[in-house]
């Protein structure tokens, strides 16, 4: 019914910057908020950033002044910018939006498929 798909993930060297997008497309009538989680292996997933459909953020404490979270409503589509990558970002990375779908009262959580981020030292 509902797809959260992530593109850019990849390999890039320590102070090097990516940027994530991740679009949610089919039976989208309104979404709340957007968000990106990482998982490193062994460890649990942690929120990393988040923005309201509002446009209010807020970011973990390890990643504040290296990364930037930002939405297009339009598009249905969630950014990640991060810079002065370091080796310690290396993680999945997951988009999570809440989202309502038509004949639904209440928004659900939905989340992508995951994508790698490697930083090299």
């Amino acid at each position: 019914q509902v797809q959260l798909v992530e593109s850019g993930g990849g390999l890039v060297q320590a102070g090097g910057s990516l940027r994530l997008s991740c679009a949610a497309s089919g039976r989208v009538l309104s979404i709340n908020d957007m968000g990106w989680y990482r998982q490193a292996p062994g460890k649990q997933r942690d929120s990393v950033a988040s923005i309201t459909s509002g446009g209010s953020t807020n970011y973990a404490d390890s990643v504040k002044g290296r990364f930037t979270i930002s939405r297009d409503n339009a598009k249905n589509t969630v950014y990640l910018q991060m810079n002065s990558l370091k080796p310690e970002d290396t993680a999945v990375y997951y988009c999570r939006g809440l989202i309502k779908i038509p004949g639904s009262f209440i928004f659900r959580e939905y989340w992508g498929q995951g994508t790698q981020i490697t930083v090299s030292s």
